[in-house]
């Protein structure tokens, strides 16, 4: 992977109409979930990013066809696959890669994976994963490499030790191959989820339960090809609320999935930015109170993630960077992950009233004018929140290590370019 740097010239108004792309974390999962089935697949609306480019390197390594046949759309025929001996530095780039577990296991009986990579923002543990993978069917053993085989997958009433969203993904793509009934219980249940639950129906799967926390799927059944368009990514959309509220813009989200935004909608709302609903259009206009709304009695306010369908964990990072422009003090209380708000001390290099209490709580006192400086993207949704926090500082910015960045969101630099920001970007030679 090239290393990138984003050169970014802060204090810049932008405006215009920008659309999400497909959901990265939908389309992960989809295109895992593509092995399921010897027919060919369509998939429309696929973010063309660093970590869909390695899953579908990673897939390709099984033997199935992979192509793209235009800008976001993707085919994929799984007509003959092997068990895959899965390249452990392809592996290491991404956590997804964790989900070719289940349909590696319904076609071949076995796999080998090497431990995912992904984002570092605290211990992300698998244990779910092999949990409810054995309570199917499937037998582990863990080491430096994971070997899971099983002599075929049997339903079983089953219950998630956490709300896990990807051993939720593995474990519903197991039902379906499994033979019987399968139930999922404390089962994630974010968009995504519902994604790639319509996607496997498409398939021919029989799942009920979508968007609660509680799948009944009926397993066993045919599956066939389908083309199943990806829905729009809410963290995106989340991330250019952020954007449009720190520059004091006014932008235009188009067919922005507003059905799914009301956790959302209420967070920024909380930090004084207050959006517009037209259609399934979302605007955010560029005169906002920005003024945190205190809790009744005057007390600090709170802004806390959960499961869905409370705030986004992956929104924490955008919302601290928002709150830094806003008037009053708040409690930024990241719940899901350790390591999630050790970024914060860039912000405060670049002028931020923000005092870390503990490795999930953070003070934010705004608004403070920022100031441009380098910094280093950690990962996906703290590289993001660099970004905006440059586009609204005062000078330029330099952000090494973007290519992070980029592993969430397809050609930024040209879509945010396209409302007005200033953004270059470098791709560094290797040393």
């Amino acid at each position: 992977m090239s290393a990138v740097q984003f050169v970014v010239e802060g204090g810049q108004r932008l405006g215009g109409s920008i659309r999400p792309a497909g959901n990265k974390n939908a389309a992960l999962p989809i295109v895992a979930a593509a092995l399921i089935t010897d027919q060919p697949v369509m998939l429309e609306n696929v973010p063309r990013i660093r970590d869909i480019e390695t899953l579908v390197e990673l897939i390709r390594t099984t033997g199935a066809e992979c192509e793209w046949t235009g800008p976001n759309a993707l085919r994929i025929h799984a007509r003959e696959i092997r068990a895959a001996n899965l390249d452990p530095t392809m592996c290491a780039r991404i956590r997804a890669s964790i989900l070719l577990a289940a349909p590696l296991l319904a076609r071949c009986g076995e796999v080998t994976l090497s431990p995912p990579g992904g984002d570092v923002i605290g211990r992300r543990r698998l244990d779910t994963h092999f949990h409810v993978l054995g309570a199917l069917g499937a037998e582990y053993e863990l080491g430096e490499r994971f070997r899971f085989a099983t002599r075929g997958l049997v339903g079983a009433d089953v219950f998630l030790d956490e709300p896990s969203v990807t051993a939720t993904e593995n474990a519903l793509v197991a039902a379906v191959a499994a033979k019987g009934t399968t139930i999922l219980r404390n089962a994630a249940s974010e968009p995504h989820v519902q994604d790639l639950a319509h996607f496997l129906i498409a398939l021919g799967a029989h799942i009920e339960g979508i968007g609660s926390n509680v799948y009944t799927v009926h397993g066993g059944r045919p599956l066939h090809g389908a083309t199943h368009t990806i829905g729009p990514d809410h963290i995106e959309v989340g991330s250019f609320i952020g954007l449009a509220a720190v520059t004091r813009s006014e932008v235009r989200i188009e067919r922005a999935g507003v059905q799914q935004l009301r956790s959302t909608l209420m967070g920024f709302a909380r930090l004084g930015i207050e959006c517009e609903i037209d259609g399934d259009d979302l605007i955010v206009p560029a005169e906002q109170t920005r003024r945190i709304q205190s809790d009744l009695g005057g007390h600090v306010p709170k802004l806390e993630d959960q499961p869905w369908p409370a705030f986004p964990a992956d929104l924490m990072s955008i919302a601290i960077v928002t709150a830094t422009q806003c008037e009053g003090m708040i409690l930024m209380h990241e719940k899901m992950f350790e390591s999630r708000m050790f970024f914060v001390d860039k912000l405060v290099a670049m002028g931020a009233r923000i005092v870390l209490c503990d490795p999930h709580r953070a003070i934010v006192s705004g608004p403070t004018r920022l100031r441009g400086t380098k910094v280093e993207s950690p990962d996906i949704r703290a590289g993001m929140a660099m970004l905006l926090a440059a586009l609204c500082a005062d000078g330029t910015s330099t952000i090494n290590n973007a290519q992070q960045i980029e592993r969430g969101y397809e050609r930024v630099e040209e879509r945010l370019g396209a409302l007005g920001a200033r953004i270059r970007r470098v791709e560094l030679s290797a040393r």
